[in-house]
């Protein structure tokens, strides 16, 4: 399994993968917007060694109380049906992570379920005194400061690209 960074033949392979990964295109779509409106931060490919396309992640930024610190956020993450459940997501979310901290991004958020994204050192949001824009369940929004100190003296409310509101 090869994860690499998004190409530009990759864009329509995505944009399917997305569209048959979730229940409605509304992840295609944001995905899409993202990319045009140049809001896309990193976007990473899981390929096959036949050169398929079966997983995808992308990072984008977030803002806390309006002010660009350079953090990421991790949405969507899709991998196509048959290869579930083989680490792939994992590798993607690994890989974009490492990246991100290699690049200088201080920190990642994620909206998602808590006991997987802990694996990767994300942790509630509140109990950083940071907060989602949406109204979410306790736990399910989550941060991670990938460098030392990065929530010291930080909280409020954590926005993503104005595309996202838009879902």
């Amino acid at each position: 399994m090869l994860i690499r960074t998004e190409a530009p033949a990759d864009i329509l392979v995505i944009d399917r993968l997305l569209k048959s990964a979730f229940e409605t295109e509304a992840e295609a779509n944001l995905v899409m917007q993202l990319r045009e409106n140049s809001h896309l931060t990193l976007s990473l490919v899981a390929c096959t060694d036949e050169g398929e396309v079966v997983g995808h992640a992308m990072f984008s930024p977030v803002t806390l109380e309006g002010e660009d610190l350079n953090w990421q956020g991790l949405a969507p993450v899709a991998v196509k049906e048959e290869y579930r459940k083989q680490g792939i997501a994992d590798k993607l979310i690994r890989e974009g992570l490492s990246s991100l901290f290699e690049f200088g991004y201080p920190a990642c958020v994620v909206l998602g379920d808590p006991n997987y994204y802990g694996r990767f050192g994300f942790e509630a949001a509140e109990s950083k005194q940071m907060r989602c824009e949406w109204d979410v369940p306790a736990g399910v929004f989550q941060v991670l400061a990938m460098a030392d100190g990065e929530f010291d003296q930080r909280q409020g409310l954590i926005q993503y690209c104005p595309e996202f509101s838009e879902l």
